[in-house]
């Protein structure tokens, strides 16, 4: 409850000009580094920090104590503030290669070339699936604009807390740690941001989490093959990507694009999945709603490893919906074990790609 109080957006840049930005030296609120303030009538309170991206280690603190004197305000029962890099400096600092997480064996990313082919629900059941074969998995939703897993996985309402260093601790959830934009503000609130807020906010749950120790990272891609998703692919070294697709034709286009993607990073493509592949008829029959064998057929045009076909599920459906993802939660499901054997298929590909360092020997 708060009490029927309702904090004013000038009493929110009040406080936020008692917290000094550390290169002006001006309240945050008057240095102009504050937007997307959002006040909520349950009292909850979110905006953004845009920072200098060569200062964004600097501007830790200053987002802690920001949330700090916001929280602190009559009719204020929650502050949540997102820390990304401006993207006016991001430009001009030179380009990074990408990098390896500290402590994260493999990083796989699952990715759409377009939505709606059930790429999320892919990525959380095949996550599960890595834990089940005694992996220990972290899942990163990256879908920054329309976050899914925290419904999956029901964690909804959930924050993850700093570490002493001041890394986000991810969250446990049915076996892995997890993290999500949708953990960061209310479910309800519109992720209006641009594409480079929106490239920070990822980046910051990939670069400043403390994943370790993990032997396999799986990052739910946004759908698409834009600037978002070719900035994250650069941030962080691919160990391997799955290409998630339905069996027509119309979406097969889009397989190709995002291999080709994938290609740009020079990311090993691990697989191809094709979801929703038929529908079991009460008599057994299978009715192929969008095709037949249309995924199949692309990856072997073009050369990558075909890793199998998912039904249509009702149970899949209802057990995403309650939050209780069906490989974890029932393991004797026929869908389970189709799920498992993806993952075994992957985590094949991705140890005949891992090449052992080479051996120097004097002669």
């Amino acid at each position: 409850m708060n009490n029927g109080l309702t904090v004013s957006p000038d009493a929110v840049r009040a406080a936020l000009d008692t917290v000094k930005d550390p290169i002006s030296g001006e309240g945050l609120a008057a240095s102009g580094r504050v937007s997307g303030l959002n006040i909520r009538p349950n009292g909850a309170v979110g905006f953004t920090i845009e920072a200098p991206a060569a200062a964004v280690p600097h501007y830790q603190a200053v987002r802690v104590a920001a949330e700090r004197v916001v929280a602190a305000l009559p009719g204020v029962q929650r502050a949540t503030v997102v820390l990304t890099a401006q993207a006016e400096t991001a430009r001009t600092q030179p380009a990074q290669g990408p990098g390896r997480l500290p402590g994260v064996g493999a990083v796989i990313a699952v990715a759409s070339a377009k939505g709606g082919v059930g790429k999320s629900t892919v990525a959380v059941n095949l996550a599960c699936a890595f834990s089940a074969l005694g992996k220990r998995t972290g899942l990163l939703d990256l879908d920054v604009y329309g976050p899914s897993a925290p419904t999956m996985l029901a964690t909804q309402g959930q924050r993850p807390r700093p570490s002493d260093d001041k890394k986000l601790i991810p969250i446990d959830a049915w076996g892995l740690k997890t993290l999500s934009i949708g953990n960061m503000v209310d479910a309800d609130q519109p992720m209006v941001w641009r594409g480079p807020l929106a490239s920070g906010a990822a980046r910051q749950m990939l670069e400043d989490a403390d994943w370790a120790p993990l032997d396999v990272l799986v990052l739910d891609l946004p759908p698409g093959t834009g600037d978002l998703q070719l900035t994250l692919l650069q941030r962080v070294a691919l160990d391997g990507a799955v290409i998630v697709s339905t069996p027509q034709e119309l979406a097969l286009a889009d397989v190709r694009r995002g291999i080709a993607m994938f290609e740009k990073t020079r990311a090993p493509i691990l697989g191809v999945i094709e979801n929703m592949s038929w529908l079991e008829q009460p008599n057994g029959e299978r009715l192929y709603v969008f095709g037949e064998g249309g995924a199949r057929r692309t990856a072997e045009a073009v050369g990558a490893p075909f890793l199998g076909e998912l039904p249509i599920d009702v149970r899949l459906r209802e057990s995403a919906d309650i939050g209780k993802p069906l490989v974890a939660a029932e393991p004797d499901h026929a869908m389970s074990a189709r799920f498992r054997d993806i993952a075994s298929r992957i985590l094949e590909n991705l140890a005949k790609g891992q090449k052992p360092a080479p051996v120097i020997r004097f002669v």
